[in-house]
C-alpha cells in the first residue's frame, strides 16, 4: 500500500551547531511507495542517534541529499513484498548493510563488505537500486529509520523476539553489533586479556560490556567526558582515564606496558594514533570509527614488524547480523550484556536536531527517537 510518513530529512549538510538553531533536519511528510520484490514495509518503533548519522549531518561523510536519516532501528513489519520470507507482525532489527548474499564477500561470510550493498548505500537507494520515498529523497544506509514508516530490503532485517522493547532492540542494529562485534571478531578478546577502549559512546560502551563478558582482566576505559567515565566504571571498567595527551602513558601504566587488545571508536585520527601507541607488543588495535576520508594516519611502520603489532578495521563489527544479533540478544537476556544501561534519552521525532546537539557535545551515550 502507498501511504504517507513523517520523516527527518537532511536537506543540507554542514550547517553549524547548535543544530537546534540551524535545523539541518526537517520533518517532512513524504509519500512512501509500496515494497517491491524482496522488500518490507516497516512501522518503525525506535531509532537510535549515532555518530554515523552525525557525520552526514556535519558533512564529514558526504551522502546524496536530500536524505531521510537514521540507520539503527527496530520495528514491526506491516507489509511484505513478493519473494520475502518474513511476514506482517514480525518484529525486526534493521542493520545498515543490506547484504546481497551472493557477491564475493558475502560468499566468504563477510556480509559487512557486500559489494552491491555498499554501492546501494553510497547511492542512497535500497539494495534493489530503487527509492521508495517521494520528492527525490534518498535512503540512508538502506534504513531511513527516523520516520514513522520505512521500506527496506529484507536483507537489512533480522527477526527478533517481540517482547524486546523497541528502544532496546534498535541498539543491536549498530551500537551493539559494531562494538561487541569488534571485541568478538576483530580483537578476539579472551579471558584475562588486558583491554582498553577509546571512546565511550554507545559503540565503545558496547565494546566494554562485551570485553567484560569475554572475561577480560584489566579493562581500561578512555574518554574526555567525566559522566561517561563514571558510567564505564559502573559497567565494569577496572580503570577509567581522561582522554588527552597523557592518556597513552596512563593506559600503559594500568596495563603493565600496553593493552593486549585496544578498541578505538571515535573516528578521530589522533585518537586512533593514541590507541595504537597504547597497544602492547604482539597486541591488536581495532578501529571501528569512521574518520573524515581526507585525513591520513601516520604510524611508526617499524613497530608492525619489530613488535608484531596488528592494526585492523572492523565494519559492522565484522558480524553476520542474522547470526550475531540473536546471539547478542541472548547475552542481554542473560544479564551479560546490559545494553539497556546505555540509553541516555528518549526523543520525539520533532526533537531530533536537539538530540544531535547532545551527541555533538558528547553529553549523550545513546539516544533513541521513539516513533
Amino acid at each position: 500500500m502507498t501511504l504517507t510518513t513523517r520523516a527527518a530529512v537532511l536537506v543540507e549538510s554542514g550547517r553549524p551547531a547548535p543544530y537546534a538553531r540551524s535545523r539541518p533536519l526537517e520533518i517532512h511528510e513524504l509519500t512512501l511507495r509500496p515494497p517491491g520484490e524482496g522488500e518490507l514495509l516497516v512501522k518503525v518503533g525506535a531509532a537510535g542517534l549515532c555518530h554515523s548519522d552525525l557525520s552526514v549531518v556535519n558533512g564529514s561523510r558526504p551522502r546524496p541529499l536530500p536524505m531521510a536519516l537514521g540507520h539503527e532501528a527496530a520495528g514491526e513489519i506491516v507489509e511484505a513484498g513478493p519473494g520475502t520470507t518474513m511476514r506482517p507482525g514480525d518484529h525486526i532489527v534493521l542493520t545498515f548493510v543490506p547484504a546481497c548474499g551472493s557477491c564475493t564477500m558475502c560468499a566468504k561470510g563477510r556480509p559487512a563488505l557486500c559489494g552491491p550493498g555498499g554501492a546501494a548505500n553510497r547511492a542512497g537507494t535500497l539494495l534493489s537500486g530503487s527509492r521508495r520515498l517521494s520528492g527525490g529523497v534518498n535512503h540512508h544506509l538502506g534504513v531511513s529509520g527516523f520516520a514513522d514508516y520505512a521500506v527496506v530490503s529484507e536483507q537489512s532485517a533480522v527477526k527478533v523476539d517481540p517482547a524486546l522493547p523497541y528502544e532496546i532492540a534498535a541498539l543491536f542494529g549498530c551500537a551493539v553489533l559494531t562494538g561487541a562485534g569488534a571485541v568478538r571478531y576483530g580483537a578476539r578478546v579472551v579471558a584475562d586479556d588486558t583491554v582498553a577502549v577509546f571512546g565511550l559512546g554507545g559503540v565503545g560502551l558496547s565494546a566494554l560490556l562485551a570485553a567484560r563478558a569475554a572475561g577480560a582482566g584489566t579493562l581500561v576505559a578512555v574518554d574526555v567526558v567525566d559522566a561517561k567515565l563514571e558510567l564505564a566504571g559502573q559497567l565494569g571498567a577496572t580503570h577509567v582515564i581522561k582522554g588527552g595527551p597523557g592518556a597513552v602513558e596512563e593506559v600503559r601504566q594500568a596495563t603493565g606496558g600496553g593493552a593486549d587488545k585496544v578498541i578505538e571508536t571515535t573516528g578521530v585520527v589522533p585518537v586512533l594514533a593514541q590507541a595504537y601507541e597504547a597497544t602492547a607488543p604482539g597486541g591488536v588495535t581495532v578501529t571501528v570509527g569512521l574518520p573524515d576520508p581526507g585525513v591520513p594516519l601516520s604510524l611508526p611502520a617499524l613497530s608492525l614488524v619489530a613488535e608484531e603489532r596488528t592494526l585492523k578495521g572492523s565494519y559492522l563489527g565484522s558480524c553476520v547480523p542474522r547470526r550475531d544479533v540473536p546471539a547478542f540478544i541472548d547475552l542481554y537476556k542473560q544479564g551479560l550484556l546490559p545494553v539497556d544501561r546505555l540509553l541516555s534519552g528518549r526523543l520525539t521525532l520533532d526533537e531530533v536536531n536537539e538530540g544531535f546537539d547532545l551527541l555533538h557535545t558528547g553529553e549523550a551515550v545513546r539516544q533513541v527517537v521513539m516513533l
